[in-house]
Order: C-alpha cells, then structure tokens, then sequence
C-alpha cells in the first residue's frame, strides 16, 4: 500500500494542529526567542521541519506541566536555573493540590448537609448534625459563620452550645425571639439614657445565665471537652483559617448599631462580666 505525500516541511497552521497548540502561541515563541525562526517559502511563509516540530512538542510538554516559558527557555539553554524553577513549581503544584482537596472536602460536606451548614468547619458542624431539620436558623448559622471567622473552630464550637439550647427548649427560643425584637427598637430615636435600657440589659443577662444553666444541665460542655480533646490530636491535618481579635474585628465588621444599642450591648457586658467579680464566681444580674 503506497503510503500519502509526506511533507518535507509544513505550514504554521499544520505545525499547531500536530502540536496541539495555536499558530498564535506559536508565533509567541518566535518573539520571546523560545522557538528559532524557521526557514520561509518562496510566499515568506514560515515553513517548519521535523527539528523544529520536535522542539515544539517539548514545548507543549513542559506548558502541560505548568512550567513557566521563561524556565523552558532556560532548560533549552541548559542554565542551572531550572532545577530551582522546578523545584518552586513543585512547591506549588502541591499547594494547589491540597487547596483543590480542601474543596473537594468543603463540597463533600455541603453536600451532605444539605444546607450552608456544611460550609463551616467539621468541629461546628458535627455538634449541629443531628438536631432536627428547621431546628437550626439562617440566623443561628450567620452568627456562627461571624464567631468562626473571629475565634476560628473552637470558639465557635463554643458557642453551639447556646444554639443547641434554643433549638431544644421552646420557652428559651422565645424569650430570644423577644428579646431580639426588643433589642432592634433601640433606634436612633432612643437615647443612650433612656432607663429601658438598663432594664432590658437585665433582662439580657437574666436570659444568658438561665442559657449557661441550662447548657450545664444538659452536659454539653462535657460533651465539648471531649470533642475538643479528639480535635487536638487531629490539629494538624485541616489548616485552620486566620482569625482575628475581638477588638480588630469590631472595627472590621459592620453592625448597624445606634448610640443607644451601644450602650445597651455595653450594658450586657458589665452585668455579665462584672469588674469587681472574679471569673470563678457566678455571674447575677
């Protein structure tokens, strides 16, 4: 069988198709010296050989590769460069493939909740999993996501603790509800010494140490420590995001907060966290 034409040189358009590139990538390598300049045609068309081919395709190899055209360049002119070019590449193709894990990771779990819950951290989310579905607010999950991103896994571990509560004990979520509802009509018509405002701060404190008591009862802090005491012994295998301080992320994160809701959340703190107290005695309000 009598073999097809076999050209001696081929056209830039046929030297792409073989090499699986494009006639502009390949006229980029003619400008930044990566690729000579072939011989042209009797038209001033680039005409290309079997050398010239070959090269190419060791060019398309090592772009696969990700190594940069700079470092082809160098690896052609045998510079020791490359080792440490490659090296870096290494460095980063590993990176890039533990980030693509974590993704695949963070959809995994996404999809497996069912929800945005599976966005947060597997420390958060575990403790979450098996309160029943509607338990759990698009509220509750904002303020968790806000906790996480300040005090990282932990410290929003912490406070899953008072969502459990309130998914689990009705009285207690409608107290919330209520007290929520009252904190958003401390509005800018409010001032910042208006004597409700030291009533509802009690009433506040009143709510969150009936919710400690009741986290207590039920033994979830106990349930906490030893979920915290298997966290360590994995710390290591999940890089936890940058967090931030309290007083940083005050400046950073938006509430659209009035002078009198100010002194009200002010308020709170002092009767929680009473400056004569010491952290050992029962907070009263």
């Amino acid at each position: 069988m009598p073999l097809p034409p076999i050209p001696r040189r081929v056209k830039i358009g046929d030297a792409a198709a073989f090499a699986g590139t494009t006639p502009r990538a390949i006229r980029h390598y003619h400008a930044i010296g990566l690729l000579p300049e072939p011989e042209r045609g009797g038209d001033d068309r680039r005409r290309y050989g079997y050398d010239d081919m070959i090269r190419l395709l060791w060019i398309r190899k090592m772009a696969d590769a990700g190594i940069s055209l700079d470092d082809i360049r160098a690896g052609f002119e045998g510079t020791t460069a490359i080792e440490q070019s490659l090296a870096r590449l290494e460095e980063t193709l590993a990176s890039k493939a533990a980030a693509i894990e974590a993704q695949r990771t963070a959809v995994h779990r996404l999809r497996e909740a069912g929800s945005p819950l599976g966005l947060l951290s597997p420390l958060v989310s575990g403790r979450l999993r098996d309160l029943p579905p509607g338990a759990l607010r698009s509220t509750d999950l904002d303020t968790l996501l806000v906790t996480e991103r300040i005090f990282g896994p932990v410290g929003a571990a912490v406070q899953v603790d008072r969502f459990i509560v309130l998914a689990t004990h009705p009285e207690l979520r409608a107290e919330e509800d209520r007290l929520a509802e009252a904190e958003s009509a401390l509005d800018d018509t409010m001032s910042p010494d208006d004597p409700r405002i030291e009533d509802l701060a009690a009433q506040r404190c009143a709510h969150e140490t009936a919710l400690v008591a009741t986290i207590d009862r039920a033994g979830l802090d106990e349930a906490l420590d030893d979920l915290l005491d298997q966290h360590d012994e994995h710390a290591g295998e999940e890089e936890a995001e940058a967090t931030m301080s309290t007083l940083e992320a005050i400046g950073k994160m938006p509430y659209d907060f009035s002078p009198a809701r100010v002194r009200y959340e002010e308020r709170v703190i002092e009767l929680l966290h009473p400056a004569d107290q010491d952290s050992d005695t029962p907070q009263t309000c």
